[in-house]
């Protein structure tokens, strides 16, 4: 077994990974790694010294502070135990290139951005919501989505929340009423989804035969037409919601249109341009 002691000022995140994808090229499974983070004081890396001398290990570290550099360069010598550098020859090459001194301020890397960190919270909540779940908190989605069953409810979430928006969606079902709390969310927050019925028919009973079961009324087109009827009559109870025919839109327009009807700013055009 092969110890690995990954120690950083910072938090040791992006030497962690660095150890990590060199490691891919091996087979790393007699491979343990250990990240330790916050290490500023020489008292710190004396610790992590013996240990790594104790279990016959080697340290690659990130410390930006050169005196810490120093430390742990001199105190592997001492106890044997191999230490690599990934920071300070890197650090000293930048200072030559750009003829300055490094800050040596620990943790200024930010390996997820904010827009990265939105987009995983917003993908995280259209999960949870996803066809009609956890209503209750129905108020703190961005955009809600309502329509029929094969409306392209689902993706059309999955996609926006790609781009950073909380999406919600709600099945309409013929005869069932929808969570009252959906009638009291704000102007410019629900969008419905419609579509011929033709084409709603034709995606049904694909779909059933996919999944290898009998479409039955599921396809019929007069049972679809209504369910279509049933649901302009919900969306006539908030006649300031906008509707959507996805009937011959690809996923990217329909988001494309959900965000202008809502009242795309600059901030929502933002969001729907990232990749």
């Amino acid at each position: 077994m092969y110890h690995i002691f990954v120690v950083s000022d910072a938090s040791g995140t992006t030497a962690e990974r660095v150890v990590r994808a060199a490691l891919v090229q091996f087979d790393a499974r007699q491979i343990t790694v250990s990240r330790y983070g916050g290490v500023r004081t020489h008292e710190q890396i004396h610790a992590i010294v013996k240990e790594a001398a104790e279990m016959d290990g080697f340290i690659v570290h990130t410390f930006v502070y050169a005196r810490l550099r120093r430390a742990m360069l001199n105190d592997g010598r001492r106890h044997n135990v191999a230490t690599i550098d990934l920071m300070g020859p890197l650090l000293a090459r930048l200072s030559d290139l750009f003829d300055a001194p490094p800050r040596a301020e620990p943790g200024l890397f930010e390996p997820f951005d904010s827009a990265y960190l939105q987009r995983i919270e917003a993908i995280d909540f259209t999960v949870r919501h996803d066809d009609g779940r956890n209503p209750q908190d129905l108020e703190r989605a961005e955009i809600v989505l309502v329509g029929v069953s094969r409306t392209s409810k689902t993706p059309l979430s999955i996609y926006l929340a790609y781009r950073g928006w909380k999406v919600a969606n709600i099945p309409i079902a013929l005869g069932v009423d929808p969570p009252s709390k959906l009638f009291d969310l704000p102007r410019r927050r629900v969008v419905g989804l419609v579509v011929r019925p033709e084409r709603l028919s034709e995606l049904r009973r694909v779909r059933a035969e996919r999944i290898g079961t009998r479409s039955l009324g599921y396809a019929d087109l007069n049972y679809i037409r209504q369910e279509i009827t049933y649901a302009y009559q919900l969306f006539e109870r908030r006649k300031d919601w906008p509707l959507v025919d996805v009937t011959a839109k690809s996923i990217e327009e329909a988001a494309s249109e959900v965000v202008a009807l809502i009242g795309g700013s600059n901030q929502s055009e933002e969001r729907l341009s990232l990749d």
